[in-house]
């Protein structure tokens, strides 16, 4: 299985959940699914999607990822880019009788980090057993 989906972002910091997605996979059987974001300025988490804390999310990368970085006299989004690579961009996750495993409160949220983009891009790959 495989699938892509395409959104956009309307926000430079923005966590998106991508719950309903992920739950429209057709999966049958036991394997993994690969989540992964094509991109050098964003990243994948499994986390709550409590809007406070989705908001909790945006504030701590604001507030832990500014500074006079050097990459930023060429394009200025250091930021992002050092967010995401101290973050993730993919989520593995089993897969068993073709469900899900999560945790209750594991939902899987897409960072956006240097929006706003009119077009950003989540694969999904399923890895079968």
């Amino acid at each position: 299985m495989h699938k892509e989906i395409s959104f956009s972002t309307s926000r430079k910091i923005q966590v998106i959940n991508l719950d309903p997605e992920l739950d429209s996979l057709n999966l049958s059987g036991d394997g993994l699914l690969l989540a992964f974001a094509p991109h050098a300025t964003a990243a994948l988490i499994l986390n709550e999607a409590e809007s406070g804390l989705m908001n909790d999310f945006e504030t701590w990368i604001l507030n832990n990822f500014r500074g006079r970085w050097k990459h930023d006299l060429i394009d200025d989004n250091a930021s992002a880019h050092l967010a995401s690579g101290m973050l993730s961009q993919f989520v593995l996750l089993p897969v068993r009788d073709g469900r899900i495993v999560r945790g209750t409160w594991q939902n899987l949220l897409f960072i956006e980090l240097d929006g706003p983009r009119s077009r950003r891009t989540v694969i999904f790959e399923f890895l079968k057993h």
